[in-house]
C-alpha cells in the first residue's frame, strides 16, 4: 500500500491564532548534499537521522549537582546520527562544521567530540559543502574510528570493538549477516563498497 501524495493537497493557509509556521526548508543545501551523501555511503546498513538533540542521545548522572553539564546539550543537536537498523542503536555521529586552518579547533566542535568519544560513539566532522565525494567521507569515517580506538572508549561489543580495513581496497568495513548457504546467520564483515568491492573478513 502506498502512502497518499501530499503534493496534490491544497495548502492551508496559516492559522493566525498560534504563532508557529513551517519553515521553508527543513535542510539547508549542504545538509541535503551531505544527506543525499551519506544515503549512497552507508546504504542500508545504517539509518540515519538528522538533527537529533543531543538530550536525546545522552543523559546526566546525577543531574542536580551536574546542572552546568546540562546546559552544554540543552537545546544543542547533532547534524546526523547513524544508528544500527535493527536496534536504532547509535554507530556514528555525523557533525558539519565550517571550514578553518588545520592549527585551529573551535571550542563547540571539541567539546563534541570529546562528548561522543567518551560514550565510545565514533563523530564524523564533514566541511560545510554543497557537494562531497563518497570516497572522502570514507576517509573521515576511517579517522573518527581510529581517533575513537586511540582513545581507549569504544564499546566493547562485536560491531565496533575492531572493525577492520577492507584487505582488499583499504576502506572501511560495516557488520553484516549471512541470508543464505550453510553460514546462514553468521556475522562477517563485508567492505562498505560492495558490490564494487568484494573484500570480506571472517568474525571468530
Amino acid at each position: 500500500m502506498k502512502l497518499p501524495d501530499t503534493k496534490s493537497v491544497r495548502i492551508k493557509e496559516p492559522d493566525e491564532r498560534l504563532p508557529y509556521r513551517l519553515r521553508e526548508n527543513f535542510m539547508s543545501a549542504p545538509e541535503l548534499a551531505l544527506y543525499r551523501a551519506l544515503v549512497e555511503l552507508v546504504e542500508r546498513h545504517y539509518v540515519i537521522c538528522p538533527k537529533v538533540a543531543l538530550n536525546d542521545i545522552f543523559y546526566i548522572v546525577r543531574p542536580n549537582e551536574n546542572v552546568n553539564f546540562f546546559n552544554k546539550i540543552f537545546r544543542k543537536h547533532i547534524d546526523f546520527l547513524l544508528c544500527e537498523p535493527s536496534t536504532f542503536k547509535p554507530a556514528f555521529g555525523v557533525e558539519m562544521v565550517k571550514p578553518i586552518a588545520k592549527s585551529e579547533t573551535r571550542e563547540t566542535d571539541q567539546f563534541m567530540e570529546d562528548l561522543f568519544i567518551s560514550a565510545g560513539i565514533p563523530l564524523v566532522h564533514v566541511s560545510t559543502s554543497e557537494h562531497y565525494r563518497i570516497i572522502d567521507l570514507v576517509e573521515l569515517f576511517k579517522l573518527s574510528l581510529v581517533k575513537v580506538k586511540q582513545s581507549g572508549s569504544l564499546r566493547a561489543t562485536a560491531e565496533t570493538d575492531s572493525v577492520p580495513m577492507c584487505p582488499v581496497c583499504g576502506r572501511m568495513m560495516v557488520l553484516r549477516v549471512n541470508r543464505n548457504g550453510p553460514g546462514k546467520g553468521r556475522k562477517y564483515y563485508g567492505c562498505i563498497d560492495s558490490p564494487k568491492c568484494n573484500g570480506v573478513v571472517a568474525i571468530g
